[in-house]
């Protein structure tokens, strides 16, 4: 036994790991190992039989008990140890249940929900545009889409009036047919829809000459979106029922319209937060005074500091997008201040600055050049 690795290692799981963590990790292994997934690889297959032994120990509670209290010498004489592990039951070692979520992925099989039971209509995608101040204040709007309608004709049967549709002869009217199949763990069940009818389990002889038997008609609709404030670019608003129609009396799907926002040249967003260039003059910099910050809810003051630098970063609190949750709850606003610093200067502003330089640093150090005059 002592090549043998311990079955909680093999598995990765704890000693203490309950039958739910157990489960998983043995499903992750055997869909990663299975032979079928990994045909001539030894190793894959090999770890899969050790994950498959360790896994019938452990999810039985008496033989994880005497695993436990004895380790892999309470096998030695037959059972699941060393050599005695018998891959030819493992549906019963299993059991039903893991037995189909695992196999069913890999081979078409297992639990599977009827497919002639109701089944939910596909969703629908559609698009449409709004401007940045639409996105910032919420708005409604109007777009067509083509959906699908049950045929007034056959009333949804595909079926000639008059006319009903048949059971299908090949599947009985289940919908799926059933084959078994040998494989490295013996023979296995498997189920597929049935080719003849599709899935239905009834077959059409006489088609609706509206709907060419598929029980539905296309309308273009309008439909109103409502769309809220704060919704971000790329973001989907979903209208249900609105899709698809579902089958055998499923529900209808969803209608999801994907928002675009057209981009506004003041303004840059990033999640619920508003970014913006603000110019102020170079006396204001440096004197400071009001300048005027264009927001999302308009024109508002702010009291530049004086000796303020250019690249200054402000947040105005509550100024931003609205969240989609609660429009009431908003992002900030923050703006960076540039300084105009002007290309050219008449004579007698020049002389200004010049007069303004001499004060603070008591010499001339700018003579007059071409260029600097308007």
């Amino acid at each position: 036994m002592a090549d043998k690795r311990d079955y909680y290692e093999v598995l990765g799981v704890p000693r203490d790991a309950d039958d739910a963590a157990i489960k998983k990790a043995y499903r992750q292994l055997a869909k990663k190992y299975h032979p079928d997934i990994n045909p001539g690889d030894k190793e894959a297959e090999a770890k899969f039989k050790e994950a498959s032994e360790a896994y019938a120990i452990l999810s039985d509670a008496e033989k994880r008990r005497q695993y436990d209290q004895f380790g892999h010498a309470a096998f030695e004489n037959g059972g699941a140890g060393a050599g005695g592990f018998d891959f030819s039951n493992m549906g019963d070692i299993f059991g039903s249940d893991i037995f189909g979520d695992i196999f069913g992925d890999l081979f078409g099989g297992g639990r599977r929900r009827s497919s002639n039971g109701p089944m939910r209509g596909a969703d629908v995608r559609a698009s449409v545009r709004i401007s940045f101040d639409e996105a910032v204040t919420g708005t409604t709007k109007q777009i067509e889409v083509v959906l699908k309608d049950t045929c007034n004709t056959c009333g949804g049967t595909g079926a000639k009036p008059g006319t009903q549709p048949e059971t299908c002869s090949k599947c009985g009217g289940k919908g799926q047919i059933v084959f078994t199949q040998q494989s490295i763990l013996g023979m296995m069940r498997n189920v597929q829809p049935c080719p003849d009818c599709r899935g239905t389990g009834k077959i059409i002889k006489e088609k609706c000459p509206d709907c060419y038997g598929t029980g539905y008609i296309s309308n273009r609709r309008k439909i109103e979106v409502n769309i809220p404030a704060g919704i971000d670019n790329g973001q989907c608003v979903r209208i249900q029922g609105k899709g698809e129609p579902g089958s055998n009396g499923g529900m209808r799907g969803d209608l999801l319209v994907a928002v675009t926002i057209t981009s506004n040249p003041l303004f840059e967003r990033d999640g619920y937060n508003i970014f913006s260039d603000v110019h102020i003059s170079y006396p204001t910099a440096v004197l400071g005074g009001e300048v005027k910050v264009k927001t999302v809810d308009g024109e508002v003051l702010y009291d530049v500091k004086p000796g303020t630098s250019s690249g200054t970063k402000v947040r105005l609190r509550g100024k931003g997008m609205p969240t989609i949750r609660n429009k009431e709850v908003r992002g900030d606003h923050y703006i960076n201040l540039v300084i105009d610093i002007p290309q050219k200067l008449n004579a007698e502003q020049r002389e200004a600055l010049l007069a303004y330089e001499r004060l603070l640093t008591g010499e001339e150090k700018h003579p007059k050049k071409k260029g600097l005059f308007k």
